[in-house]
């Protein structure tokens, strides 16, 4: 055995999930490794395909992501989606080839690639030491809930190594299972096996995770956060004399649906969510959906006029508040999370409480009186049930002249796909329709890869989520500049038999500049694009595809929804164009 087998078999032993990536020399044989050891493996058409896939995978599976690459240009075609996992702290191991001499063309440095997007740099140095490191790597990943870059020098990975038996695999897997479950997450790898700066937690939006599994250490006096205790008392006292409360949930309430539903119903909070929460709370009669950019007009009322907020899980950033606007003067701020340093981002927190969301949550409600009906009342549900969904809220529909209103489109795509389903949404102009107007069944319906709100990465999105949930429809929602950066991938999606639907918003440009630059007077010749046929690019890789330029057109939808669904499916939908979306025009005033 080689040290590059041993990677792959250990990773294996300690539960990875499945691994994504593009196959060179440089990392070959932990590939095989991974493979022979039963981890699947998905081979992507380009690495920023595979790595945000496996970020997705990993957001949508509850397990490890694993990106394998070739040394230098394999791991620099992966960085943006490196930088997004790394920015959204998403559990992802990157295995790269690593060409230690200067002299070869493949040499950088590596590590100082991955310690500048907020990844951690790792590194395998020997044979004696292959497991710790391997084990070490995982536990950074998982327990720390960190993107970590696992580099795997050349001469280092030919190195012979003793065979690893199954007893130390079985040791291994019973001490890794341990050291995650029971250990409180740490905050840097050790000395020994990190390369570079040790990074530090980044602050955390609503559209990063803010906590994950377990209880965070409870804050030293020094950081000016109060001890759990002090926090829950206070938190209490907040929640007994609020009278218009309301909880937002971010991606670190996750899983903690009964918990938040149980605390609500005893203090009268509605229920919200931060974007990549979206579905947590769906079929309460007080669910408000998302908070934000994304937020309808009652929802946005309803969060102004409460006089506490309480985020769970979620830093209320600049998105999630639509810049602060949503919170009120003299509304009191409570925040749950495991980082002390989340308290104190974005909007800063009147009450701060460090711990894990459904633990906080459950002492809360074994604390708090039950006393008035705080925000609820038969006529508030009936707003909700009438008002809560952007479906029923009135609009001109625009479509003519060859295009359909996206909001048109989409209302009408929610009916026609099956609810099972798992939505994945690329950046652009016209992200908002689909997050707003496709309906999910819960929190693991929704993959929103935005942290670094890069486009073309929803394709890949769709296809990690994919991969993760097989029970479930996916969906892709892209815009047409999104749509042909990711192309390749559309022959992993035929190669992979997933039965997707890709919905492309085609306006022929790249609307957020347009919309943005154009009332300026700007010249837009650099941002807009002359057609190009979507639906002929599509089945030239085997996809089914139709082309939506009315209502009528969608027929075409509804009879790939009622057959066999053997291929997946192109929506090439050319929408209107003459003014940007709503929700672009509130991010604008952030730029």
């Amino acid at each position: 055995m080689i040290v590059a087998e041993a990677v792959g078999r250990v990773l294996a032993a300690c539960g990875a999930g499945t691994a994504f990536g593009v196959v060179g020399s440089g990392n070959f044989h932990v590939t095989n490794a991974l493979v022979a050891a039963g981890v699947p493996f998905v081979a992507a058409r380009h690495e920023g395909g595979a790595a945000t896939m496996a970020d997705a995978y990993a957001r949508m599976s509850g397990r490890a992501g694993i990106v394998s690459v070739h040394q230098g240009p394999g791991l620099t075609n992966a960085m943006t989606g490196i930088t997004e996992a790394a920015k959204s702290r998403t559990p992802l191991i990157v295995l790269a080839g690593e060409a230690t001499e200067p002299q070869s063309n493949f040499h950088i440095d590596q590590s100082a690639l991955a310690v500048a997007v907020g990844a951690v740099a790792m590194r395998v140095t020997g044979a004696v030491d292959v497991v710790e490191q391997v084990v070490r790597a995982y536990q950074v990943a998982v327990g720390d809930r960190r993107t970590v870059l696992l580099n795997l020098p050349l001469d280092v990975q030919s190195t012979p190594c003793p065979d690893l038996d199954p007893t130390t695999l079985t040791t291994l897997t019973t001490r890794t299972t341990r050291l995650l479950t029971a250990a409180p997450p740490s905050t840097a790898p050790s000395a020994s096996t990190a390369t570079g700066s040790t990074p530090t937690p980044a602050g955390r939006s609503s559209e990063e995770p803010a906590g994950g599994a377990g209880s965070g250490p409870e804050p030293s006096p020094s950081t000016g956060v109060p001890s759990a205790e002090d926090g829950l008392l206070e938190l209490v006292r907040a929640l007994e004399t609020a009278r218009r409360p309301v909880f937002i949930a971010g991606r670190g309430a996750r899983g903690a649906r009964r918990e938040l539903e149980e605390l609500a119903e005893r203090t009268g909070a509605l229920l919200a969510t931060s974007a990549v929460a979206k579905g947590l709370f769906r079929g309460s009669p007080w669910d408000l959906d998302v908070s934000g950019g994304f937020a309808t007009p009652l929802t946005a009322e309803l969060i102004r006029a409460a006089d506490l907020v309480v985020g769970w899980g979620c830093a209320l950033n600049m998105w999630t508040t639509r810049h602060g606007s949503l919170i009120s003067p003299g509304t009191r701020v409570a925040k749950v999370d495991l980082d002390p340093a989340a308290l104190k981002t974005h909007v800063p927190a009147d009450v701060g409480v460090v711990g894990d969301v459904a633990e906080v949550a459950r002492s809360l409600t074994a604390r708090v009186r039950a006393g008035a009906p705080g925000y609820r009342s038969p006529e508030l549900a009936g707003r909700i049930e009438a008002e809560g969904r952007w479906r029923a809220v009135p609009y001109e529909d625009e479509s003519g002249g060859g295009r359909i209103d996206p909001r048109t489109l989409t209302i009408a795509l929610d009916g026609l796909l099956p609810q099972d389903r798992i939505v994945s949404i690329d950046s652009g102009n016209f992200m908002g329709y689909p997050s707003m107007f496709l309906d999910v069944p819960d929190e693991n319906g929704f993959c929103f890869t935005q942290a670094f709100q890069s486009i073309g990465l929803g394709l890949a999105t769709a296809i990690g989520a994919a991969v993760a949930r097989p029970d479930r429809l996916p969906v892709a929602a892209l815009g047409d500049g999104g749509a042909l950066m990711g192309l390749a991938e559309l022959e992993t999606v035929v190669r992979l038999g997933l039965p997707m639907v890709i919905v492309v918003y085609d306006d022929e440009a790249y609307g957020a500049e347009v919309h943005h630059f154009g009332p300026h007077g700007h010249p837009l010749d650099t941002v807009r694009f002359p057609p190009a046929d979507l639906a002929a690019i599509a089945r030239g890789h085997g996809l089914a595809a139709v082309t939506v330029t009315g209502p009528d057109d969608l027929a075409g939808v509804a009879e790939w929804t009622g057959g066999e669904r053997d291929r997946p499916l192109l929506v090439h939908a050319k929408v209107t164009r003459e003014r940007g979306s709503w929700w672009l025009e509130e991010a604008f005033k952030g730029h």
